[in-house]
């Protein structure tokens, strides 16, 4: 089995040079690598070449091309974790809301089997999904503040103290579990039905983990996508065999998830920031056409008309 060595700054150097990258100032681009690991960095090398097994960069790349799209694929990683916190915050306020006004405040009440879904396809689920609420009053019940609090002071920890220390995962997989009325009933606040949201919520951990762990961002795609909605026909998004090409699995699958689940001056606040990012990305970027990264991010060319969009 082949083993990767350790190449110092001037080999990465090197390394780059010898693949066609041009590096204008060395001294410069060996802090970068330092600074911010040439793994990290050479993983955004495929949209500067001609394919993507291929090890040359296209003609004229240059390393600020190069460290522009790591730059820009942090800001917005930043930006879009800055946007999916606060959905997440908001479906754990609406699903603690729910189940504490129909079953009680107390983690004994709260969590009691009765109170989830009854199909028997579901038995084990719903079994592990509460075991990983209770392990999680377990490990956080002495730990974290709130729920320290509410132990010391009450013996118990309510609905809305414990999603605190619950996992997006955890939160996703809850709401598939829950009575169908009560799906209902969270799904009617965001004018979804219950498939839609839960598709969404599963969509949403994912990208949240992602973005959480710094992982490469701008070209990610989920293995479920999300339904057809009316902002993919309004937006004139091309279609292959009934199948709409962009916004449904990839990044900009999350902005309609975000178009949908944020308020309205929430989702203009990070509809600019990300124009921001794209529009900084284009003064930096030359090789490659900024049309070409947007179909990588899923983003069409009309984007920016979602804000506007009812």
């Amino acid at each position: 089995m082949k083993s990767k060595i350790f190449k110092n700054l001037d080999q990465q150097i090197e390394i780059l040079e010898s693949r066609g990258l041009v590096i204008a100032d060395i001294d410069e681009a060996k802090e970068i690598l330092f600074r911010e690991n040439y793994f990290f960095i050479n993983g955004y090398r495929h949209i500067f070449k001609d394919s993507f097994q291929g090890e040359m960069f296209l003609p004229g790349t240059t390393f600020d091309e190069l460290y522009g799209m790591f730059t820009f694929d942090r800001n917005l990683r930043n930006i879009m974790f800055k946007y999916l916190l606060i959905i997440e915050n908001n479906i754990k306020s609406i699903i603690s809301y729910q189940m504490s006004k129909k079953y009680g405040f107390k983690d004994k009440d709260y969590l009691d089997p009765k109170n989830f879904t009854q199909d028997a396809m579901k038995t084990r689920q719903v079994k592990d999904i509460t075991s990983k609420m209770r392990r999680q009053i377990r490990i956080n019940g002495r730990q974290h503040t709130a729920t320290m609090h509410y132990l010391s002071n009450y013996g118990y920890i309510p609905m809305w103290i414990l999603v605190k220390v619950l996992s997006f995962g955890i939160v996703s997989e809850l709401y598939t579990i829950l009575k169908y009325e009560d799906q209902l009933d969270i799904a009617n606040f965001y004018h979804l039905d219950v498939e839609t949201l839960t598709i969404y919520l599963s969509i949403l951990s994912n990208f949240r983990n992602l973005c959480a762990h710094e992982d490469i961002l701008y070209d990610h795609k989920t293995q479920k996508k999300i339904p057809d909605s009316r902002y993919h026909a309004l937006l004139n998004i091309p279609m292959i065999d009934d199948e709409y090409k962009r916004g449904k699995n990839d990044l900009f699958a999350i902005m309609i998830i975000m178009k949908v689940m944020l308020t309205a001056e929430e989702f203009r606040n990070i509809a600019y920031e990300v124009g921001y990012e794209i529009d900084l990305l284009e003064g930096r970027v030359h090789t490659v056409p900024l049309s070409k990264i947007l179909h990588m991010i899923g983003f069409p060319t009309g984007w920016r008309e979602l804000v506007d969009l009812k």
